[in-house]
């Protein structure tokens, strides 16, 4: 079976789902990969796009609550953002928590100029966010067994 990895995020509207999406692409069948936050904020419209330019489609991914997977188990839930890392629920079972935390684009974009400057912020998250979803088999083994 696939591990089973939750990416928690204050709103789950653009790093914990370009995480997820990222971990569908890189991964598929090794890592089941969902989202969700605090608060449901929608999806951003940015970030969808920061990862359609890399081929990656998140437009059908839906944003969602923690409370909506308290009924799933997970392998792993990793925080995205020292906000979600401060209020992650503790996860029945034995599910190992990580936190790796990426600047929040909608935050850096808020000052820009041009919808090309604010979409630089998502694509510099973005690429960052791929680089530790590409690490994940490497950042697993250097942990407690998962199961």
């Amino acid at each position: 079976m696939p591990t089973r990895i939750l990416f928690l995020c204050t709103g789950n509207s653009c790093r914990s789902q370009m995480a997820e999406g990222w971990t569908r692409a890189l991964w598929q069948g090794r890592f089941e990969a969902w989202s969700a936050g605090v608060v449901a904020k929608g999806l951003d419209a940015r970030a969808v796009a920061a990862m359609a330019e890399s081929g990656v489609d998140i437009s059908e991914q839906e944003s969602k609550l923690v409370d909506d997977l308290s009924d799933l188990t997970f392998d792993l839930v990793v925080t995205v953002c020292a906000d979600a890392e401060a209020s992650c629920p503790t996860w029945p079972g034995t599910a190992l928590r990580l936190h790796r935390g990426f600047d929040d684009p909608p935050r850096l974009a808020a000052g820009a100029t041009s919808e090309e400057d604010a979409l630089r912020h998502y694509r510099r998250v973005r690429d960052e966010i791929r680089a530790f979803v590409a690490s994940l088999p490497d950042v697993l083994a250097s942990r407690p067994a998962l199961h």
